[in-house]
């Protein structure tokens, strides 16, 4: 119990790192993004070039992805003040949610599509060769 408290408490102290990392970078080059979609970015690479292994944050991404809904309360609250803001520009926000959505649903679908693929062609070769 002691141990995996500690593997946890590791994975979401390497999580807080990327995010604060991913802030400093925001503000030391001023990017128009939010410092916690800049540290999306940076954990992606990392993760693609291979310096940290999903081993090393399953644990921490996957309780914070149960718990993902609970993250949202705040911003609802937020938006309840913004009222006047969505009755004269609701249409655009609107628009901008469709567009996002759809650009958001085809780069999950696509990226699925890609990871199937690659697994079907790894199963196959894999096979290729234990004959």
């Amino acid at each position: 119990m002691i141990r995996t408290m500690g593997k946890f408490s590791i994975q979401m102290l390497i999580l807080i790192g990327i995010y604060q990392i991913g802030n400093l970078t925001v503000r030391i080059f001023h990017l128009p993004i939010p410092g916690n979609v800049s540290g999306i970015i940076i954990l992606f690479f990392l993760l693609w070039i291979g310096i940290i292994k999903i081993d090393h944050i399953e644990m921490a991404a996957g309780w914070l992805l149960k718990h993902l809904s609970f993250f949202f309360i705040p911003i609802s609250v937020g938006l309840m003040t913004l009222g006047p803001v969505f009755v004269t520009k609701g249409v655009s926000f609107l628009l901008v949610l469709i567009v996002s959505a759809f650009i958001g649903l085809l780069s999950a679908g696509k990226a699925t599509q890609a990871v199937i693929m690659k697994k079907e062609k790894e199963k196959v070769n894999y096979h290729d060769h234990a004959l």
